[in-house]
């Protein structure tokens, strides 16, 4: 076993850190207050090859491994949680055209999803199916050379703002085997979105509903076969179980790092806090659930990019250890900054905010628990 990085791994990991501390970190709080989605930061992203980091070179990807995309959203959500959450779903859409698509839709799409010309959203989640996701009821049915759809997707990032929308609909029977992905472009007439949703945090990105009205698709915009669906979004979901996670651990880490800071600084009775015992092991606690929530995420993107049979398990393992893990060093942190953890005028407030949803998206931590205890069963 070799836990260092390699020498590319180290390099486009200290270019996500110089772009997380150069264009995110000093805008972060201005797009939280105001929630501005910063699209022109985003293509600045995408000019380093963070648009399409696991997509394949002949479309302009960056054809690198879930691993090295763990290194790179640990970096990058140190300085906005939130806007790098938002490229992880980007990413997420863009490997699903890239592995599933049809050689027409990865040339019409994968070039300007890399250089985020066009920006894309995951659709999946509806208002009466969140962690019963083979239960979705938007359906899609066989119109000659198109599919008509009807339904709604809720808690969509990217709602009314993406160029492009990942879509599960049903196109056959009840259950998994039953859905289908369809691509929906903007301005797709029977596409409209709800307004957009006031959030606790992730205030960088839009969120809002889409809605399907009798829109008409074309049948070339299918993504795989029909009834490939349900199993190209939990195979799109296991790695992006894992960059929510490394985006759970990098916000914790930029915490550890703002308590290390203050602790040091912060005097009490006579002297710096950081010299009493109690906080010190407060400190020692956190850095060590961190490392070892680390750890099980980079062997999880390497059992993902493997393929192996326990990929799924390890991937709702690291996430759920992940993002626990994270939200309580965060929260550790801003219990260590007292009364100044609180105030908008420090950061760990607006992390605390953003890391909170991560125990619930891309599968809650529940449902994690319910995965990896199946396949403990199972095996």
């Amino acid at each position: 076993m070799d836990f260092s990085p390699n020498e590319d791994q180290r390099a486009f990991q200290d270019m996500a850190a110089g772009f997380s501390r150069d264009e995110l970190a000093p805008n972060a709080r201005h797009w939280d207050e105001d929630s501005i989605f910063p699209i022109p930061t985003l293509r600045k992203a995408a000019e380093l090859g963070f648009g399409g980091i696991y997509v394949k070179e002949d479309v302009g990807g960056s054809a690198l491994s879930r691993l090295d995309a763990a290194l790179i959203f640990e970096e990058l959500s140190k300085g906005c949680t939130s806007t790098a959450a938002y490229l992880s779903i980007h990413n997420m859409v863009a490997w699903i055209i890239d592995t599933f698509g049809s050689e027409d839709l990865r040339q019409k799409f994968l070039a300007r999803l890399c250089t985020m010309e066009l920006l894309t959203s995951y659709c999946l989640t509806e208002p009466g199916s969140g962690s019963d996701a083979a239960s979705l009821r938007t359906s899609a049915k066989d119109d000659g050379d198109r599919y008509v759809l009807n339904g709604s997707k809720a808690f969509i990032s990217g709602g009314g703002v993406s160029d492009l929308y990942a879509v599960m609909v049903r196109t056959g029977g009840d259950g998994p085997s039953g859905v289908s992905c369809l691509l929906v472009e903007k301005g797709t007439p029977g596409l409209s979105f709800g307004a957009n949703e006031i959030k606790l945090g992730w205030k960088s990105q839009p969120t809002a509903q889409v809605n399907f009205q009798d829109c008409r698709v074309p049948k070339s915009n299918l993504v795989g076969e029909e009834g490939q669906g349900f199993k190209i979004a939990m195979s799109a979901l296991d790695g992006g179980r894992l960059n929510i996670g490394a985006c759970s651990i990098g916000a914790a880490q930029a915490c550890l790092e703002h308590a290390l800071d203050y602790t040091r600084e912060r005097k009490q009775f006579g002297r710096p806090i950081a010299d009493f015992q109690a906080l010190q092991f407060r400190l020692a606690d956190m850095a060590t659930e961190l490392e070892a929530a680390r750890l099980l995420l980079h062997k999880a993107a390497v059992a993902v990019d493997g393929k192996t049979h326990e990929a799924t398990r390890l991937a709702a393992m690291a996430k759920r250890l992940a993002t626990d893990t994270g939200f309580k060093v965060v929260n550790e942190a801003l219990q260590l900054h007292g009364g100044y953890g609180y105030l908008r005028d420090y950061p760990i407030e607006r992390f605390f905010r953003d890391v909170r949803v991560h125990q619930i998206l891309e599968g809650t931590n529940e449902i994690m628990r319910l995965i990896i205890a199946r396949q403990l069963l199972k095996d």
